[in-house]
């Protein structure tokens, strides 16, 4: 419950605000949070080291994630009243925007494929000002107050939320209609994902992507928004990926490999804007333990 006093007053907080004192809010948040929790900045440190290769000292990258991560909550929480089709204009520079239209031609719907990187909540707040809503697989928070706060949000722009545990049915529907979809395809939090090398590392990789892809012919496009600075923001669009002829395991494994690449890409380019507090690889090194070096 605390917790979700704590989105509430901040959300009250940031509202009453310049937006530039609520970015500075956020830093000393995330100030705290990365000083303070031992866990999450050892966890982001690691990622950090496994994905650049360093051995120096990673502090200043490892709290960069962090305020990255404050940036990202107020951008989120404002959205609502910010993004509309003027900001979208004139704040968003969209890379690869004819790889939709592409994709919508097509006939079979799309799945936009993205990772815990720049604003991926944000980017389905774009898809819709683009005339493209999408269907969101959400995780549900494990506090319902929080749940709503969130989906709320997301709902604003036209977004579906759909759980988890009613995802392939609702997504398959949406898929049918020619619709899109908004998937993330860098972190399984289950143990249903398939073990794939993701920055040199056997890791549990999402298949949603690759399944919903396959059982209906809809092509892939790996898409991520990212802040440009000064309120700015870019869309990039990636070439869409289409699922091999066949199907089956391969199918699914073919052109799991083939996104997993495209998603290494992108966060290598900014690794501090990769959003993720829990180390990588380990729910498999867990399920299949060996020594570690």
């Amino acid at each position: 419950m605390i917790q979700y006093w704590l989105y509430k007053s901040g959300l009250f907080i940031i509202h009453l605000v310049p937006r530039a004192w609520a970015y500075g809010f956020a830093e000393c948040v995330a100030r705290l949070h990365f000083w303070f929790s031992s866990r999450d900045r050892e966890a982001v440190i690691r990622n950090l080291r496994q994905i650049t290769g360093r051995t120096d000292d990673l502090t200043q990258e490892g709290l960069k994630v962090f305020l990255n991560f404050g940036r990202y909550l107020i951008d989120f929480f404002l959205m609502y009243r910010t993004v509309d089709h003027d900001f979208v204009k004139k704040e968003v520079t969209l890379i690869g925007r004819q790889h939709v239209d592409t994709v919508a031609a097509h006939g079979k719907g799309g799945i936009m494929l993205t990772a815990h990187i720049g604003n991926w909540e944000m980017g389905a707040a774009v898809m819709d000002k683009l005339g493209f809503p999408v269907t969101v697989i959400a995780l549900p928070h494990k506090n319902p107050k929080v749940n709503l706060l969130f989906n709320r949000q997301r709902e604003a722009h036209g977004a579906t939320v759909v759980p988890t545990n009613t995802a392939v049915r609702r997504c398959l529907g949406a898929l049918r209609q020619g619709k899109f979809i908004a998937v993330l395809g860098d972190r399984d939090f289950g143990s249903f994902g398939e073990p794939l090398d993701f920055f040199g590392r056997k890791t549990l990789i999402p298949k949603g992507a690759a399944f919903f892809s396959c059982r209906t012919g809809a092509p892939i496009i790996p898409c991520f928004l990212m802040p440009l600075g000064n309120g700015r923001f870019s869309m990039c669009f990636e070439d869409p990926i289409f699922p091999p002829a066949g199907g089956g395991d391969a199918a699914v494994l073919d052109l799991m490999r083939r996104y997993v690449v495209v998603i290494e890409r992108k966060i290598k380019e900014d690794p501090t804007q990769w959003l993720m507090f829990r180390e990588f690889g380990v729910e498999f090194e867990n399920m299949y333990p060996h020594p570690r070096a």
